[in-house]
C-alpha cells in the first residue's frame, strides 16, 4: 500500500478509488472514546473507501504522516472518521488515503516469538511430536436450543468432553454457528471463561448476535469494525458506561483549559531550543537567563510551555490508569470475551486465565493468525470447512501458509473431529453434487427443503424464450448453460491486466438476473458469482445485483445465484478454477435456483467440472445454448 502512495499521484490514487483530496473537516464530538471527524467537499465523493477501513490522513504527503482514523460513515459528498487525537491541521485542505498497516502482521510476529506454553503444545501436535488424547468419551448436558440434530450435539458433546482440543467440522449451510453458539453457553454454565474469536469483524459479530441476552459478553476491537446492533456489547461502550468513568469528562475538561493556556507560549521546537534540554531550559528560566542567543523573556514562555506540557500529560497518565482499571474490572467478572484473531493480541487480555478457547472460521485463518487466541487458553475447539476457501495468500513465496492449522490437525487426527451431516440451506437436488464431489455423500438435507424452489419468488412462470422456461421451472433448481456450441470462445484479456473477461457470458448473466426481477424477484435476492475480477466489473457496470468473486461470496448465501465460468478457450485451460474448493464455494451459496453458465468443452478438462455437466445432464438440468437462442435473447430479454 505504501509502495502505490509513493509512485502514484494524489490524482491517480483517487481516480481508482483509494484517496480523496481537497477535503475540509469539521468535530461532530466524541463516541466511545474517540473523535468523530466529518470531512467533506463540494465535489461528488466516488471511492473504493469503505465503513470500517483505516485511512490515512494528511496535508499533500502522506509520506509524512502518521495520522490514522478509521471510517465510521460515508455519503455521496462526505466521509466522517473517528480518530484518537485530532490536530489543528487536519481540519483543512487534506487528503484521505486507503491504507493498510502492519499492525496484525506485526502482532503474529511477536506471537511467534514469545511463544507459551499453550502454543508450544498446539504446535508440538502439529508437528507430531506429542498426541493428543485419543478418547471418544462424551459430556451429558441439557441443551438450550432444543432444536439441535444429532450431529451437532454430538459434536458439542464431544468438544466438551475433550481435554485438549477438538474441531467441528461444519459443511454448507449445517449449522456450525448454532453449534458454537450451544458449545459456548454451556461451558459457561459450568463457570468456564472463554475467549472465541474468529478471522474476521463478521463472523466475530454473528456469534455476538447469536449470543444476544443469553450470556454475559464483551466485545474488544474498533467501534467502527463492529456492526452497529452489537456496539452495546463493545468494550469501549461498556467502558464509557462504568461508574467510573465519569471522573474522565473532568479531567479532559482540565486538558483542554492547559492545552490552550499552552498555546499562549513557545513551543521549545529545535529552532527556538537550540540544542537546550527541557531541564536546562527551566533552570535558565528560574534565573531569568538567556543563553546561545535565547531572551529570557523566550526562555521563560518555553519554561512554561514545558510545565504545561507536562500537566497535560500527567493528566493523560491519569485518565489511561482509569481506563485501565475499568477495563481490568470488565473482563475480570465477563464470562465470554470476543475479538478476531488478531485482537486477541491485546494486552488487556495479558492477565487473564482463560478455560476455553473457541475459534471460528479456523479453516480461513493462517497458522500464525490462530496461534494468537490459542496462546491464551490451553483447551480449543476449531470450527471450519477444510473443503472451502483456504486464507487468501498474495506472496507466492509465502503459499506454504495456506495450509491452516484446521485442516492439517484434522489430517493427523481424524478421530479429533466430528463433522455435521444435516444441511438446512438448499434444495436436495442444489446439495446432490458438492455433497458426492466434495463430502463423500455424507451430508443429508433437513426435511422440507424440497419445497425450496422459486416458485414461492417469482409471480410468472411463462415465457416465450425456450431457455426462460427453463430457468422459470421450479421443477428445475439447478440449469448449467452450455456455451460450447457457439462459434466463438468469447475468453479474453484486458490488455495489461492479468485477469479475464467473457462478454458473452456477462450478457447472459445479466439477462437472466432481470428476467428473474421482472418477474418479481428482489435484486437483494440474486447474486451472480465469477472468478475474475475483470469479469466481475465487466457484469457489475450494467447489472442490478450484487456481483462478486467466489471469495466475496463465501459464508453468504442467496436465493438464485448465477455462475459465469469464464474460462472458453479449445486448449482446455481453466486456471484457477482447478482449485476445487472454489468450485465447492460456488455451488454451495444458492438456496433455490443455481444457474451456472460456461463452455463444457473448456471445463471438460477438469475431472470434477466433468462430472458436474454429466450430473446436469443426467439429472435434465442441461440446456445447449445456440446462435438463435442468443439472438432471441439479446434482442427481447436485454432490458
Amino acid at each position: 500500500m505504501m509502495a502505490e502512495i509513493r509512485h502514484l499521484s494524489a490524482l491517480k490514487r483517487e481516480k481508482i478509488g483509494r484517496a480523496i483530496n481537497n477535503l475540509n473537516g469539521k468535530i461532530l464530538g466524541r463516541e466511545l472514546g474517540f473523535i468523530l471527524v466529518k470531512y467533506g467537499r463540494k465535489k461528488p465523493i466516488e471511492t473504493e473507501i469503505s465503513v470500517g477501513d483505516l485511512v490515512l490522513i494528511s496535508r499533500g504527503n502522506p509520506l509524512r504522516s502518521d495520522l490514522t482514523a478509521t471510517v465510521a460513515q460515508k455519503g455521496s459528498r462526505f466521509i466522517t472518521v473517528a480518530m484518537e487525537k485530532v490536530p489543528r491541521w487536519a481540519l483543512k485542505n487534506v487528503r484521505i488515503d486507503l491504507y493498510a498497516n502492519d499492525i496484525t502482521f506485526q502482532r503474529m510476529e511477536d506471537n511467534l516469538k514469545k511463544l507459551n506454553k499453550n502454543t508450544h503444545q498446539v504446535l508440538e501436535f502439529l508437528l507430531g511430536k506429542r498426541s493428543p488424547t485419543n478418547k471418544t468419551e462424551k459430556v451429558e448436558f441439557e441443551p438450550e436450543d432444543k432444536d439441535l440434530n444429532h450431529s451437532q450435539r454430538e459434536a458439542i458433546s464431544r468438544a466438551m468432553a475433550s481435554e485438549d482440543f477438538f474441531l467441528i467440522h461444519g459443511p454448507f449451510g449445517t449449522g456450525k454457528t448454532r453449534t458454537l453458539l450451544e458449545l459456548i453457553i454451556q461451558e459457561v454454565k459450568k463457570g468456564r471463561k472463554l475467549l472465541v474469536t474468529a478471522e474476521s469483524n463478521a463472523a466475530v459479530d454473528n456469534i455476538l448476535e447469536g449470543l444476544d441476552g443469553r450470556v454475559e459478553c464483551v466485545r474488544l476491537g474498533h467501534p467502527q469494525r463492529v456492526s452497529k446492533r452489537n456496539l452495546e456489547k463493545t468494550l469501549a461502550y461498556k467502558v464509557e458506561n462504568h461508574p467510573d468513568y465519569k471522573k474522565i469528562p473532568e479531567l479532559e475538561e482540565n486538558i483542554q483549559e492547559l492545552i490552550d493556556e499552552r498555546e499562549k507560549y513557545h513551543k521549545p521546537t529545535p529552532s527556538f531550543r537550540r540544542g537546550l534540554s527541557d531541564r536546562q531550559i527551566v533552570a535558565n528560566a528560574m534565573k531569568r537567563k538567556g543563553i546561545r542567543g535565547i531572551s529570557p523573556n523566550v526562555m521563560i514562555s518555553m519554561a512554561k510551555w514545558i510545565k504545561t506540557n507536562k500537566k497535560i500529560d500527567e493528566l493523560y497518565e491519569k485518565i489511561d490508569d482509569i481506563e485501565n482499571s475499568i477495563v481490568a474490572k470488565i473482563l475480570a467478572k465477563t464470562p465470554v470475551i470476543l475479538s478476531t484473531n488478531s485482537s486477541a493480541a491485546l494486552e488487556h487480555l495479558d492477565d487473564i486465565r482463560f478455560d476455553f478457547v473457541i475459534v471460528d472460521e479456523a479453516s480461513q485463518a493462517t497458522i500464525p493468525s490462530i496461534l494468537i487466541p490459542l496462546s491464551r487458553g490451553g483447551r480449543f475447539v476449531l470450527a471450519g470447512d477444510h473443503k472451502q476457501l483456504p486464507p487468501t495468500i498474495l506472496n507466492q513465496d509465502a503459499l506454504e501458509l495456506e495450509k491452516t492449522l484446521f485442516e492439517e490437525l484434522i489430517r493427523l487426527y481424524p478421530y479429533k473431529a466430528y463433522m455435521l451431516d444435516i444441511q438446512y440451506r438448499m434444495n436436495p437436488e442444489l446439495m446432490e453434487f458438492p455433497n458426492m464431489e466434495f463430502y463423500d455423500g455424507k451430508i443429508k438435507a433437513a426435511l422440507g427443503l424440497e419445497n425450496f424452489t422459486i416458485k414461492d419468488l417469482v409471480n410468472d412462470t411463462d415465457c416465450e424464450w425456450k431457455l426462460g422456461r427453463e430457468l422459470l421451472d421450479p421443477e428445475k433448481p439447478l440449469i448449467f448453460i452450455d456455451t460450447a456450441d457457439i462459434g466463438v470462445k468469447f475468453e479474453r484479456r484486458v490488455r495489461g491486466s492479468p485477469s479475464l473477461q467473457n462478454q458473452l457470458e456477462a450478457d447472459l448473466a445479466i439477462i437472466i438476473s432481470n428476467l428473474f426481477i421482472k418477474r418479481g424477484v428482489n435484486p437483494s435476492d440474486i447474486g451472480i458469482i465469477t472468478p475474475y475480477d475483470d469479469q466481475v466489473d465487466l457484469i457489475s457496470s450494467h447489472a442490478r445485483v450484487e456481483v462478486n468473486t467466489v471469495d466475496g461470496y463465501q459464508g453468504r448465501e442467496k436465493e438464485i445465484i448465477i455462475i459465469s465460468m469464464v474460462r472458453s478457450n479449445k486448449q482446455g485451460r481453466i486456471g484457477f478454477l482447478s482449485d476445487l474448493r472454489r468450485l465447492n464455494v460456488s455451488l454451495t451459496r444458492a438456496r433455490r435456483k443455481l444457474i451456472i453458465i460456461g463452455d463444457s468443452e473448456t471445463l471438460k478438462a477438469h475431472p470434477s467440472y466433468s462430472r458436474l455437466i454429466d450430473y446436469s445432464h443426467r439429472k435434465g438440468f442441461y440446456y445447449r445454448l445456440v446462435e438463435e437462442s442468443i439472438r432471441t435473447s439479446l434482442s427481447n430479454f436485454s432490458g
